[in-house]
């Protein structure tokens, strides 16, 4: 395929990504965005119409997301994967290079550890419950070690691949904000000398690795905890009046599908990127027009101590 194209034709046309814990939230969003962009999506997650992951939501599967990228426009292609299997990881990628002996795009969204994290629970490193903390590492960080391990030598192969690390929060923020847990802290901590490894190690390749976070997405999981759904999702700010910064898993989609689709994208090699700011240089909006930008919201709430009014942060 000439990377020339004609007017009309899709972006990623030809292109071939893999986008991890893709089941849900953003990783099923950013799928689909990149499938509308014409790529070939792999996605890849423990829920299917036949199993159910220690997350236990049986209504979203891995196969609904492939159906969701090949409606878009794409080929979604659905392979059930445990990514602490190195052997399960390894048949993967071999099935990609197989299949198209390229892999331009890979989209690390794994987590699902939020049940092992308990929210405002304060509780020392010592008092956790080490299993549940050990978990969470192998969830956040050690999946996206094992995934990258096999995946990169195919990447490489071409110059122009993208690595993308969904984190959680930028680095800036992360380093002067500690979440607790420790544990939580520490694995989402983790992902930025992650990037910062990769962006090194694939520069001579011609590849770009960064990291690329989301505001307060209102996934499934998050609607269901509040107890409201996407129609009516500002009355979720009753429970919680930042809630109102929140975005839909659309607009961390448009985020990672512009990085994809700009030929200079390695200037952001090693960075530490979030979606709002990204919407106003590359002009993408969520999905009801807004362009929010919670990084800075969030920003200014910790520094003054006071919440500024959302409406001049979207």
């Amino acid at each position: 395929m000439t990377e020339s194209r004609s007017a009309g034709e899709k972006a990623l046309a030809g292109k071939v990504a893999l986008v991890t814990g893709a089941t849900r939230g953003g990783g099923r969003a950013i799928a689909v965005e990149l499938g509308r962009a014409g790529a070939t999506v792999y996605v890849t997650g423990r829920t299917t119409r036949g199993a159910v992951s220690e997350v236990g939501r049986p209504a979203e599967t891995v196969e609904q997301t492939a159906e969701l990228v090949t409606a878009a426009g794409g080929e979604g292609v659905a392979v059930i994967v445990d990514h602490l299997q190195a052997g399960q990881v390894r048949e993967l990628v071999a099935r990609i290079e197989r299949d198209h002996g390229r892999l331009d795009i890979l989209v690390n969204a794994i987590w699902g550890g939020d049940h092992l994290v308990g929210y405002g629970r304060a509780v020392k490193m010592w008092e956790f419950d080490l299993d549940k903390a050990q978990r969470m590492h192998q969830l956040g960080v050690e999946t996206r070690c094992i995934t990258s391990h096999y995946a990169l030598p195919l990447m490489i192969r071409r110059p122009g691949g993208l690595v993308v690390e969904i984190t959680d929060g930028t680095e800036e923020f992360n380093h002067e904000n500690y979440r607790a847990p420790f544990y939580f802290d520490l694995a989402k901590y983790s992902l930025f000398r992650m990037v910062k490894g990769l962006s090194e190690e694939l520069q001579e390749y011609g590849c770009t690795a960064l990291g690329l976070t989301p505001g307060w997405m209102r996934t499934e999981a998050m609607l269901d905890t509040l107890g409201v759904t996407e129609e009516n999702w500002r009355d979720g700010c009753k429970a919680d009046p930042d809630f109102a910064m929140s975005e839909t898993p659309l607009f961390v989609a448009r985020a990672v599908t512009s990085l994809a689709t700009d030929p200079d994208v390695a200037r952001y090699n090693g960075s530490s990127l979030s979606a709002g700011p990204l919407a106003k240089e590359y002009g993408f909006t969520d999905a009801d027009g807004s362009t929010p930008d919670p990084a800075r919201y969030f920003t200014d709430l910790f520094r003054t101590g006071q919440r500024p009014d959302p409406d001049d942060y979207r």
